[in-house]
Parts: C-alpha cells; structure tokens; sequence
C-alpha cells in the first residue's frame, strides 16, 4: 500500500491497530507517523514499532494519506479545529470514537471530506477484533480497499449502514467485557468444585475461544450447535434449564439495550 498512515493518539487501540498494519506488511514503519501527548507513550511506541514521534498533531496531519482520530470523543472538537488546514485534500479521515457521527465530522471539516467511522473492540490487541465501519459518499471503492485491508490487519471487518452504528458496542464493541465477565463466573464455579485457579480460566477461556470458532467456521445457528450439546436428560440441558430460569439471555438483552442507549448519548 503505497500510503503514509498517522495516528493522532496512541494509546492501547491505536497501538493495536498500528502492531495489525506493520505486521501484515501493508506499509513499513516510515510510512507511520504518530502523535501523543506524554513522552512516556511517544517513547514506548517508538521503541515498539520504530515508528515517527511527535508531539506536534498537525506535523502527523500534514505527513498523513490516512490519519486516525485516536481520541477520546470529547476531544475531537478542539483537536480537529487544530488540524484541519493542515490535513492533506485527499486523506481519509478515520475516527474510532462512540457517538461520533460522519455528519457531524463533516460539518467540523467539509463535506467533501473523507469520513470512516469505525467501532474496533479490544481483541484487536491480540490480532483477533471486529470491527465494523461506515463510510461517507467521498470514499471511493480505493480507498474502500484500503480501509478493508487496514482494518483486517488487526481481526475482522464488517461495512454497516451507519443508522446501526450506536448498536455496535453493544455487540461488538463492548460484549469483550459481558464474556470477561462470562469466562470470570465459569472459572469461578470450577474452583467451586476443587479446580485449581489457573486450570479453570484456561479451561473456561479456551472453551468459550472454540465455541466462538464453531459458530464462525461451520456457518451453523448457535441455537442448533447449542441442542447438539445438549443430551436429552443430560447434565448440560439441566445447566441451560438453569440458565434460562435465571433469566441469561433476558439479562444480556438489558445490558446491550444499556449499552446501546449510552453509546447514542455520547454523540448528543
């Protein structure tokens, strides 16, 4: 890929994201140009990825075909007022922030701006995220391209209609915490009955990673691979009878509707 990528920010996400594209290949680390505000992080991601420094965001604005907004939402407002004469007439812009809206990144640049907005989750730290993105009308089938491969580089990618994106973190972007928290209680009932503490979260962590490839790889309905599991009679229906009697997929159903509640404020 014949471009010069910038990351403004570089906390966990960005680094993720950028470890995806140096790794793959796509572009080399002096395609890479990223800004922080503490040393401390410019020194680590330096050290890490030999990437250009800065603590100047306009200077990575200036250098950058492709420039990720790796901020917190509440900052996108002063930091794109700050670079927005300085960005290039071509590049995409790629925001990774809940609640930011294309509109709304367009009316702070231009409509003939490129916009993607995208919703990684943290398994990109692993190479493993989803992330799903939405583009503006300015994205060609190019570009298109080369944010598909981008986004890969770091797990997987799926283009939504932008009227779902408030509904993302409540499946994708934020469901790592409900399965932390999934793969906590299992271990915990496995120390329940006598299992040591390591064995459990490696059994419980490797368990839900192959039920999760089962569903991805054989394209079959969770629901059916569930029955499969369950003999009738059997230990595992009563487990799942238990489940549903204490209300499990009621209780998901609340969260994510929380979740996505949250995610639309944060752009009002």
């Amino acid at each position: 890929m014949d471009k010069t990528i910038g990351f403004i920010g570089c906390g966990n996400m960005a680094q993720a994201i950028m470890g995806g594209i140096l790794k793959s290949g796509l572009v080399d680390e002096h395609s890479v140009k990223a800004s922080a505000r503490t040393q401390e992080t410019l020194d680590k991601v330096a050290g890490e990825f030999g990437v250009g420094i800065t603590s100047d965001n306009i200077s990575v604005a200036a250098f950058s075909d492709i420039v990720f907004l790796s901020v917190k939402p509440d900052q996108y407002r002063s930091i794109i007022e700050s670079i927005k004469d300085s960005l290039k007439e071509d590049a995409i812009i790629i925001t990774i922030a809940a609640g930011i809206t294309i509109d709304w990144m367009e009316s702070q640049l231009s409509e003939s701006m490129k916009i993607v907005r995208t919703m990684p989750n943290t398994p990109s730290l692993v190479g493993e995220g989803m992330t799903a993105y939405c583009v503006n009308n300015e994205v060609t089938e190019e570009d298109l391209a080369d944010v598909q491969a981008i986004l890969e580089s770091f797990g997987k990618a799926e283009m939504v209609e932008e009227s779902l994106m408030d509904a993302i973190p409540a499946v994708s972007g934020s469901s790592p915490a409900y399965v932390f928290m999934f793969i906590e209680a299992l271990a915990d009932g496995a120390v329940l009955q006598g299992i040591p503490r390591k064995q459990a979260y490696q059994l419980a962590s490797q368990a839900v990673l192959g039920a999760a490839k089962m569903v991805l790889e054989t394209g079959t309905h969770p629901g059916e691979l569930k029955d499969a599991v369950c003999s009738p009679g059997g230990a595992t229906i009563e487990a799942v009878s238990a489940l549903e009697k204490n209300n499990f997929k009621g209780a998901v159903l609340t969260a994510m509707e929380a979740c996505g509640r949250k995610s639309k404020s944060l752009g009002e």
